[in-house]
Protein backbone atom coordinates (compact mmCIF):
# COMPACT_ATOMS: atom_id res chain seq x y z
CA UNK A 1 0.00 0.00 0.00
CA UNK A 2 1.29 3.39 -1.36
CA UNK A 3 -0.50 6.04 1.76
CA UNK A 4 1.35 8.83 2.49
CA UNK A 5 0.66 11.71 5.09
CA UNK A 6 -0.77 15.05 4.22
CA UNK A 7 2.07 17.57 3.26
CA UNK A 8 0.95 19.67 6.06
CA UNK A 9 2.99 17.30 8.50
CA UNK A 10 6.06 17.91 6.60
CA UNK A 11 5.92 21.35 8.14
CA UNK A 12 6.09 20.82 11.89
CA UNK A 13 7.49 17.87 14.15
CA UNK A 14 6.50 16.08 17.30
CA UNK A 15 6.43 18.90 19.96
CA UNK A 16 9.49 18.85 21.73
CA UNK A 17 7.26 18.14 25.44
CA UNK A 18 5.65 15.15 23.83
CA UNK A 19 8.67 13.89 22.89
CA UNK A 20 10.90 14.38 25.76
CA UNK A 21 8.30 13.50 28.66
CA UNK A 22 7.86 10.15 26.65
CA UNK A 23 11.69 10.04 27.46
CA UNK A 24 11.34 10.88 31.23
CA UNK A 25 8.64 8.71 31.55
CA UNK A 26 10.97 5.87 30.67
CA UNK A 27 13.49 6.89 32.95
CA UNK A 28 11.53 7.14 35.83
CA UNK A 29 10.32 3.70 34.47
CA UNK A 30 13.56 2.43 34.72
CA UNK A 31 13.87 3.90 38.87
CA UNK A 32 15.59 6.74 37.57
CA UNK A 33 13.24 9.55 40.04
CA UNK A 34 13.56 12.40 37.67
CA UNK A 35 11.92 15.07 39.13
CA UNK A 36 10.64 17.37 35.86
CA UNK A 37 10.85 21.06 35.81
CA UNK A 38 9.83 21.35 32.26
CA UNK A 39 5.75 22.37 31.54
CA UNK A 40 3.89 24.85 33.81
CA UNK A 41 1.10 22.17 34.52
CA UNK A 42 -0.34 23.39 37.98
CA UNK A 43 0.40 20.79 40.59
CA UNK A 44 -2.37 21.40 42.87
CA UNK A 45 -6.26 21.47 42.38
CA UNK A 46 -8.39 24.10 41.67
CA UNK A 47 -10.70 25.69 44.78
CA UNK A 48 -12.89 23.64 46.92
CA UNK A 49 -15.74 25.26 45.72
CA UNK A 50 -14.55 24.38 42.17
CA UNK A 51 -14.75 21.06 43.03
CA UNK A 52 -17.96 20.87 44.70
CA UNK A 53 -19.74 22.66 42.26
CA UNK A 54 -18.09 20.01 39.50
CA UNK A 55 -19.66 16.86 41.69
CA UNK A 56 -23.10 18.59 42.21
CA UNK A 57 -23.57 19.69 38.80
CA UNK A 58 -22.23 15.90 37.19
CA UNK A 59 -24.93 14.69 39.81
CA UNK A 60 -28.03 15.85 38.24
CA UNK A 61 -29.35 14.01 35.54
CA UNK A 62 -29.80 16.95 32.71
CA UNK A 63 -26.40 18.28 32.83
CA UNK A 64 -24.95 15.31 30.25
CA UNK A 65 -25.74 16.14 27.03
CA UNK A 66 -24.59 18.78 23.82
CA UNK A 67 -24.17 21.79 25.43
CA UNK A 68 -24.41 25.08 23.21
CA UNK A 69 -21.18 25.60 20.95
CA UNK A 70 -21.09 29.68 22.71
CA UNK A 71 -21.82 27.87 26.03
CA UNK A 72 -24.21 28.49 28.57
CA UNK A 73 -25.32 31.95 29.31
CA UNK A 74 -24.17 32.01 33.10
CA UNK A 75 -20.54 31.10 32.00
CA UNK A 76 -19.64 34.06 29.26
CA UNK A 77 -21.36 36.10 32.02
CA UNK A 78 -19.33 35.19 34.51
CA UNK A 79 -16.20 35.51 32.07
CA UNK A 80 -17.41 38.82 31.41
CA UNK A 81 -17.23 40.00 35.56
CA UNK A 82 -14.19 38.29 35.43
CA UNK A 83 -12.47 40.57 32.80
CA UNK A 84 -14.13 43.57 34.58
CA UNK A 85 -12.77 42.28 38.19
CA UNK A 86 -9.37 42.07 37.34
CA UNK A 87 -8.64 44.13 34.52
CA UNK A 88 -11.29 46.49 34.40
CA UNK A 89 -12.44 45.49 30.91
CA UNK A 90 -16.31 46.22 30.14
CA UNK A 91 -17.15 43.18 27.30
CA UNK A 92 -20.86 42.57 25.67
CA UNK A 93 -21.23 39.00 27.60
CA UNK A 94 -23.67 37.56 24.63
CA UNK A 95 -21.77 38.91 21.69
CA UNK A 96 -17.61 39.60 22.67
CA UNK A 97 -16.41 36.27 24.41
CA UNK A 98 -16.39 32.85 23.21
CA UNK A 99 -15.52 29.83 25.42
CA UNK A 100 -12.63 27.50 24.39
CA UNK A 101 -12.04 23.52 25.03
CA UNK A 102 -8.42 25.20 25.91
CA UNK A 103 -6.94 28.52 24.55
CA UNK A 104 -4.36 26.35 22.92
CA UNK A 105 -7.07 25.34 20.68
CA UNK A 106 -7.96 28.66 20.26
CA UNK A 107 -5.09 29.46 18.58
CA UNK A 108 -5.80 26.81 15.50
CA UNK A 109 -9.73 28.56 15.91
CA UNK A 110 -8.51 31.81 14.77
CA UNK A 111 -5.37 30.71 12.95
CA UNK A 112 -7.74 29.08 10.62
CA UNK A 113 -10.35 31.64 10.91
CA UNK A 114 -8.28 34.63 9.33
CA UNK A 115 -5.38 33.39 7.48
CA UNK A 116 -5.34 31.95 3.78
CA UNK A 117 -2.69 29.64 2.80
CA UNK A 118 0.32 32.43 2.18
CA UNK A 119 -0.85 34.88 4.45
CA UNK A 120 1.85 36.42 6.83
CA UNK A 121 2.40 35.94 10.47
CA UNK A 122 4.47 37.81 12.84
CA UNK A 123 5.58 35.48 15.31
CA UNK A 124 7.92 36.50 18.24
CA UNK A 125 11.64 35.12 18.60
CA UNK A 126 11.35 33.16 21.65
CA UNK A 127 7.59 32.55 21.18
CA UNK A 128 5.34 29.69 22.11
CA UNK A 129 6.24 27.28 19.20
CA UNK A 130 2.59 26.67 18.94
CA UNK A 131 2.07 30.02 17.28
CA UNK A 132 4.58 28.75 14.45
CA UNK A 133 3.42 24.94 14.50
CA UNK A 134 0.02 26.13 13.61
CA UNK A 135 0.42 29.18 11.20
CA UNK A 136 2.75 26.50 8.94
CA UNK A 137 -0.04 23.76 9.20
CA UNK A 138 -2.60 26.14 7.53
CA UNK A 139 -0.02 27.25 5.13
CA UNK A 140 0.55 30.47 6.28
CA UNK A 141 4.19 32.21 5.70
CA UNK A 142 6.12 33.03 8.90
CA UNK A 143 8.11 36.10 9.82
CA UNK A 144 9.81 35.89 13.18
CA UNK A 145 10.50 39.27 15.16
CA UNK A 146 13.38 39.31 17.43
CA UNK A 147 12.93 40.01 20.97
CA UNK A 148 15.97 40.96 23.10
CA UNK A 149 16.72 41.06 27.04
CA UNK A 150 18.26 44.45 26.14
CA UNK A 151 14.75 46.16 24.87
CA UNK A 152 12.65 44.21 28.05
CA UNK A 153 11.91 41.24 25.65
CA UNK A 154 9.82 43.59 23.75
CA UNK A 155 9.55 43.98 20.16
CA UNK A 156 11.27 46.46 18.67
CA UNK A 157 8.65 48.57 16.57
CA UNK A 158 11.52 50.63 13.97
CA UNK A 159 12.38 47.28 12.95
CA UNK A 160 9.14 46.21 12.57
CA UNK A 161 8.30 49.40 9.91
CA UNK A 162 11.30 48.24 7.81
CA UNK A 163 10.02 44.80 7.39
CA UNK A 164 7.53 44.62 4.22
CA UNK A 165 4.55 44.09 6.17
CA UNK A 166 1.99 43.99 3.15
CA UNK A 167 1.29 40.28 3.32
CA UNK A 168 0.98 39.81 7.33
CA UNK A 169 -2.36 39.38 8.47
CA UNK A 170 -1.91 38.63 12.00
CA UNK A 171 0.66 39.28 14.98
CA UNK A 172 1.98 36.78 18.04
CA UNK A 173 2.05 38.26 21.13
CA UNK A 174 2.15 37.13 24.96
CA UNK A 175 2.64 39.16 27.56
CA UNK A 176 3.78 38.33 30.57
CA UNK A 177 5.39 36.90 28.14
CA UNK A 178 6.57 33.18 28.13
CA UNK A 179 9.50 31.99 27.97
CA UNK A 180 10.85 35.07 29.26
CA UNK A 181 9.01 36.25 31.85
CA UNK A 182 8.77 39.72 30.68
CA UNK A 183 5.69 41.73 32.05
CA UNK A 184 3.94 44.06 29.92
CA UNK A 185 2.20 47.54 30.39
CA UNK A 186 -0.27 49.69 29.04
CA UNK A 187 2.50 51.54 26.99
CA UNK A 188 3.56 48.61 24.82
CA UNK A 189 0.20 47.39 24.75
CA UNK A 190 -0.53 51.07 22.73
CA UNK A 191 1.98 50.92 20.47
CA UNK A 192 0.64 47.39 19.38
CA UNK A 193 -2.42 48.38 19.00
CA UNK A 194 -1.75 51.65 17.26
CA UNK A 195 0.90 49.50 14.68
CA UNK A 196 -1.94 47.09 14.22
CA UNK A 197 -4.14 49.62 13.45
CA UNK A 198 -1.92 51.37 10.96
CA UNK A 199 -1.03 48.34 9.11
CA UNK A 200 -4.23 46.59 9.38
CA UNK A 201 -2.70 43.77 11.10
CA UNK A 202 -4.84 41.91 13.82
CA UNK A 203 -2.93 41.79 16.83
CA UNK A 204 -3.53 38.39 18.96
CA UNK A 205 -2.29 38.86 22.82
CA UNK A 206 -2.03 35.45 24.33
CA UNK A 207 -2.60 36.14 27.90
CA UNK A 208 -2.90 33.49 30.49
CA UNK A 209 -0.45 34.01 32.55
CA UNK A 210 -1.13 37.82 33.69
CA UNK A 211 -2.28 36.79 37.65
CA UNK A 212 0.77 34.53 38.23
CA UNK A 213 3.23 36.23 40.52
CA UNK A 214 1.72 39.30 39.34
CA UNK A 215 0.57 42.37 41.47
CA UNK A 216 -0.97 44.53 37.97
CA UNK A 217 -2.21 41.88 35.83
CA UNK A 218 -3.13 43.58 32.37
CA UNK A 219 -5.36 43.00 29.58
CA UNK A 220 -4.65 44.48 26.07
CA UNK A 221 -8.16 45.26 25.93
CA UNK A 222 -7.71 48.07 28.40
CA UNK A 223 -6.58 49.85 25.43
CA UNK A 224 -9.15 52.57 23.90
CA UNK A 225 -10.26 50.84 20.83
CA UNK A 226 -8.10 47.90 20.98
CA UNK A 227 -11.31 45.81 20.49
CA UNK A 228 -11.28 47.10 17.08
CA UNK A 229 -7.89 45.15 15.72
CA UNK A 230 -7.04 42.47 18.92
CA UNK A 231 -7.89 39.32 19.85
CA UNK A 232 -7.02 38.16 23.27
CA UNK A 233 -7.03 34.67 24.37
CA UNK A 234 -7.30 33.73 28.06
CA UNK A 235 -7.31 30.97 30.01
CA UNK A 236 -8.33 28.94 33.13
CA UNK A 237 -5.41 26.34 33.62
CA UNK A 238 -2.74 28.83 34.93
CA UNK A 239 -3.97 30.98 37.05
CA UNK A 240 -7.31 28.98 38.47
CA UNK A 241 -5.23 24.95 38.54
CA UNK A 242 -7.61 23.92 35.81
CA UNK A 243 -4.79 22.60 33.27
CA UNK A 244 -6.43 19.51 32.58
CA UNK A 245 -9.74 20.74 32.53
CA UNK A 246 -8.99 22.31 29.29
CA UNK A 247 -11.22 25.43 29.37
CA UNK A 248 -10.31 28.96 27.58
CA UNK A 249 -11.80 32.20 26.40
CA UNK A 250 -11.34 34.15 23.62
CA UNK A 251 -12.84 38.11 23.43
CA UNK A 252 -12.68 40.35 20.78
CA UNK A 253 -15.07 42.63 18.93
CA UNK A 254 -18.30 40.43 17.48
CA UNK A 255 -17.53 40.51 14.06
CA UNK A 256 -14.07 38.64 14.91
CA UNK A 257 -15.78 36.34 17.63
CA UNK A 258 -18.54 35.33 14.63
CA UNK A 259 -15.39 34.37 12.41
CA UNK A 260 -13.87 32.49 15.23
CA UNK A 261 -17.32 31.01 16.39
CA UNK A 262 -17.83 29.57 12.77
CA UNK A 263 -14.58 27.83 13.05
CA UNK A 264 -15.49 26.25 16.17
CA UNK A 265 -18.79 25.01 15.56
CA UNK A 266 -17.68 22.78 12.78
CA UNK A 267 -14.80 21.00 14.95
CA UNK A 268 -16.03 21.05 18.28
CA UNK A 269 -19.82 19.79 20.13
CA UNK A 270 -19.30 22.08 23.19
CA UNK A 271 -17.93 21.80 26.94
CA UNK A 272 -19.40 19.46 29.93
CA UNK A 273 -22.21 21.61 31.57
CA UNK A 274 -20.80 20.52 35.18
CA UNK A 275 -17.51 22.10 33.71
CA UNK A 276 -19.16 25.00 32.77
CA UNK A 277 -21.03 25.26 35.91
CA UNK A 278 -17.64 24.57 38.20
CA UNK A 279 -15.62 27.28 35.68
CA UNK A 280 -18.24 29.64 37.24
CA UNK A 281 -17.28 29.04 40.82
CA UNK A 282 -13.84 29.35 40.05
CA UNK A 283 -14.21 32.60 38.79
CA UNK A 284 -15.53 33.65 41.95
CA UNK A 285 -12.72 32.66 44.15
CA UNK A 286 -12.16 35.54 46.85
CA UNK A 287 -8.89 37.34 46.22
CA UNK A 288 -7.44 35.45 49.57
CA UNK A 289 -7.56 32.14 47.23
CA UNK A 290 -5.78 34.00 44.13
CA UNK A 291 -2.97 35.36 46.64
CA UNK A 292 -2.35 32.40 48.37
CA UNK A 293 -2.69 30.43 45.40
CA UNK A 294 -1.41 32.87 42.28
CA UNK A 295 1.55 35.15 44.18
CA UNK A 296 2.63 33.34 47.72
CA UNK A 297 2.85 29.74 46.60
CA UNK A 298 4.95 30.44 43.41
CA UNK A 299 6.87 33.43 45.68
CA UNK A 300 8.09 30.23 47.79
CA UNK A 301 8.74 28.51 44.97
CA UNK A 302 10.38 30.85 43.15
CA UNK A 303 13.54 30.98 45.40
CA UNK A 304 14.31 27.61 44.91
CA UNK A 305 14.55 28.12 41.51
CA UNK A 306 16.61 31.12 41.61
CA UNK A 307 18.51 28.97 43.68
CA UNK A 308 19.28 26.36 40.70
CA UNK A 309 20.38 29.62 38.85
CA UNK A 310 22.56 30.03 40.25
CA UNK A 311 23.98 26.86 41.25
CA UNK A 312 24.40 26.19 37.31
CA UNK A 313 26.02 30.07 37.04
CA UNK A 314 23.12 31.47 34.86
CA UNK A 315 21.99 34.80 35.21
CA UNK A 316 18.34 36.31 35.37
CA UNK A 317 16.03 39.05 35.73
CA UNK A 318 14.11 38.74 39.33
CA UNK A 319 11.35 41.31 37.81
CA UNK A 320 9.87 38.29 36.14
CA UNK A 321 6.36 37.03 36.29
CA UNK A 322 4.36 34.38 35.79
CA UNK A 323 5.05 30.87 36.50
CA UNK A 324 8.21 30.34 35.16
CA UNK A 325 11.73 31.48 35.58
CA UNK A 326 14.19 32.22 32.79
CA UNK A 327 17.74 32.30 32.72
CA UNK A 328 20.94 32.97 30.43
CA UNK A 329 23.52 29.75 30.24
CA UNK A 330 27.14 30.60 31.17
CA UNK A 331 29.52 31.18 27.72
CA UNK A 332 30.90 27.58 28.45
CA UNK A 333 27.87 25.44 27.02
CA UNK A 334 27.57 25.33 23.47
CA UNK A 335 23.98 25.94 23.77
CA UNK A 336 20.77 25.24 25.98
CA UNK A 337 20.25 21.30 24.91
CA UNK A 338 23.41 20.65 25.99
CA UNK A 339 23.32 21.97 29.48
CA UNK A 340 19.29 20.27 29.55
CA UNK A 341 21.08 17.11 28.85
CA UNK A 342 23.73 17.29 31.15
CA UNK A 343 21.10 18.29 33.98
CA UNK A 344 18.67 15.82 33.06
CA UNK A 345 21.37 12.73 32.78
CA UNK A 346 23.37 13.41 35.64
CA UNK A 347 21.33 15.40 37.93
CA UNK A 348 18.19 13.38 37.05
CA UNK A 349 16.25 16.54 36.32
CA UNK A 350 14.57 17.81 33.57
CA UNK A 351 14.71 21.74 32.56
CA UNK A 352 13.44 23.38 29.69
CA UNK A 353 16.05 23.77 27.04
CA UNK A 354 15.25 27.50 25.21
CA UNK A 355 15.93 26.39 22.12
CA UNK A 356 12.91 25.28 21.54
CA UNK A 357 11.31 28.45 21.84
CA UNK A 358 13.70 29.74 18.91
CA UNK A 359 17.34 30.30 17.83
CA UNK A 360 17.03 33.71 20.60
CA UNK A 361 16.43 30.92 23.32
CA UNK A 362 19.64 29.38 22.11
CA UNK A 363 21.32 31.04 25.24
CA UNK A 364 19.02 30.47 27.40
CA UNK A 365 17.14 27.69 30.11
CA UNK A 366 13.71 28.13 31.68
CA UNK A 367 12.45 26.70 34.90
CA UNK A 368 9.02 25.58 35.62
CA UNK A 369 7.87 26.70 39.15
CA UNK A 370 5.22 23.75 38.66
CA UNK A 371 6.70 21.75 41.45
CA UNK A 372 6.31 21.30 45.30
CA UNK A 373 8.85 22.67 47.51
CA UNK A 374 10.51 19.42 48.62
CA UNK A 375 10.95 18.29 45.06
CA UNK A 376 12.48 21.56 44.65
CA UNK A 377 14.64 21.42 47.16
CA UNK A 378 15.76 17.91 46.30
CA UNK A 379 16.79 19.19 42.59
CA UNK A 380 18.52 22.16 44.07
CA UNK A 381 20.35 19.73 45.89
CA UNK A 382 21.67 17.13 43.07
CA UNK A 383 22.22 19.99 40.28
CA UNK A 384 24.89 21.22 43.13
CA UNK A 385 26.38 17.82 43.22
CA UNK A 386 26.99 18.29 39.69
CA UNK A 387 30.30 20.83 40.49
Amino acid sequence: MNIIPADRLNTVEEYYFSKKLKEVAEMNAAGQNVISLGIGSPDLPPSEDTVNALSQSAAQPNTHGYQPHVGISELRKAFGDWYKRWYGVTLDAAKEIQPLIGSKQGILHISLAFLNPGDGVLVPNPGYPTYTSVSKMVGAKIHTYDLDENNDWQPDFEALEKMDLSDIKLMWVNYPNMPTGANGNLKLFERLVAFGKKHNIVIVHDNPYSLILNENPLSIMQVEGAKDICIELNSMSKSHNMPGWRIGLVVSNARFIQWILKVLSNIESGTLKPMQVATIAALNNPDEWHRKNNIELYASRRQYAEAIMDALGCTYDKKQVGMFLWGKIHAYYKGSEELADKVLYNAKVFLTPGFIFGDRGERYIRISLCCNENMLKEALERIKKLG
